[in-house]
């Protein structure tokens, strides 16, 4: 069972851990997606969906996210990263049936080629949040990704809001 999400634990060393947040939109109504990030205290966010504008986005439609985030999210700024989402052959693979394993183990991969995060500086991350569709992260590409974060960078810690 994937599990990308540890418990933060008081306990690690080496200064104060880097929070970083991880949210989908799906099933939430616009005035709960902007407060949950609002009081998480989210500084950035991160839109790594393959389609960040389709029909389906409503209120998170990428032509909105840099206005409504400054105005309701305490000057929260928003970054859309191409590169932490999934090609479109791999993601119609995993919706037209294939399992959850398959998809994972090929997003590891393509996430291996593109250098995330191993390649990647934690600098500009701190406070930053993963924005995909899916309400839970237990099957996103969002949550493979923190996991690998969390891997790479020990003094990460990830909250799902």
């Amino acid at each position: 069972m994937f599990a990308p999400y540890r418990m933060f634990d008081e306990s690690i060393q080496g200064g104060v851990a880097m929070t970083l947040y991880t949210i989908g939109y799906s099933g939430k109504s616009a005035e709960e997606f902007y407060e949950t990030l609002r009081k998480a205290g989210v500084r950035k966010v991160i839109d790594i969906r393959l389609h960040p504008s389709g029909q389906l986005a409503g209120f998170a439609q990428q032509r909105d996210l840099p206005y409504l985030l400054d105005r309701l999210v305490d000057g929260c700024v928003y970054e859309y990263r191409l590169d932490f989402a999934p090609t479109p052959q791999m993601l119609k693979a995993y919706r037209d049936g294939g399992t959850w394993e398959s998809y994972m183990a090929a997003f590891e991969g393509l996430m291996d080629e593109r250098g995330i995060a191993d390649g990647l500086s934690p600098d500009g991350f701190d406070g930053a949040c993963l924005l995909c569709s899916e309400p839970s992260h237990n099957h996103c590409h969002r949550g493979i990704i923190a996991a690998r974060m969390e891997r790479a960078w020990p003094d990460c810690r990830f909250t799902h809001l």
